[in-house]
């Protein structure tokens, strides 16, 4: 396995993630009332139907399929699905609201060294699943070095950072 050198793209973050959907309507219903994402300008250049949204620092930009009665239906809520996860502040509060709207979802849970970490997933109108946790509890481990922290904005910030400068000293020595 070849070694990490860092950030070799310059990427700086998450734009955004992009979904076909059955009816662009329905997933932006979706989107912005269970999510609370909101709809933002879409270059008017695209000769195709979607929309874009935006929330949490990233986007979602919904493309509706050519040809949507041949997407697939899924019914099954598998957490080991491809999935996009969100934290939350609260996981009661989460699941009341779920419950209210009548969405179907999977309770999890995973403990790692003592830390448990509550999970609920459930579908987007499309059969894309959503994950909502309190993960932000869980340290985030690097596999090289001694640093644990919680994968809170700040914390990343910092260890990137501390990764930098590792980095940055092994080139020092290297040199």
């Amino acid at each position: 396995m070849k070694e990490s050198v860092g950030n070799p793209l310059h990427l700086k973050s998450v734009n955004h993630i992009s979904l076909i959907c059955r009816s662009v309507e329905e997933s932006i219903d979706f989107y912005q009332n269970v999510l609370g994402f909101f709809p933002i300008r879409r270059p008017g250049s695209f000769d195709f139907d979607g929309a874009w949204l935006f929330g949490y620092g990233i986007g979602i930009h919904l493309l509706e399929a050519e040809n949507p009665e041949t997407l697939p239906r899924k019914k099954e809520i598998n957490p080991k699905d491809n999935h996009i996860s969100f934290q939350c502040e609260s996981m009661g509060a989460v699941e009341k609201k779920l419950k209210e709207m009548e969405i179907n979802y999977v309770r999890a849970r995973v403990e790692e060294g003592g830390i448990e970490v509550d999970q609920l997933f459930f579908h987007d109108p499309d059969g894309f699943m959503i994950e909502i946790c309190n993960c932000d509890s869980l340290p985030v481990i690097p596999l090289v070095g001694e640093v644990a922290r919680s994968c809170s904005r700040l914390n990343l910030h910092i260890m990137q950072n501390q990764n930098q400068n590792q980095q940055n000293q092994i080139h020092k020595i290297v040199k």
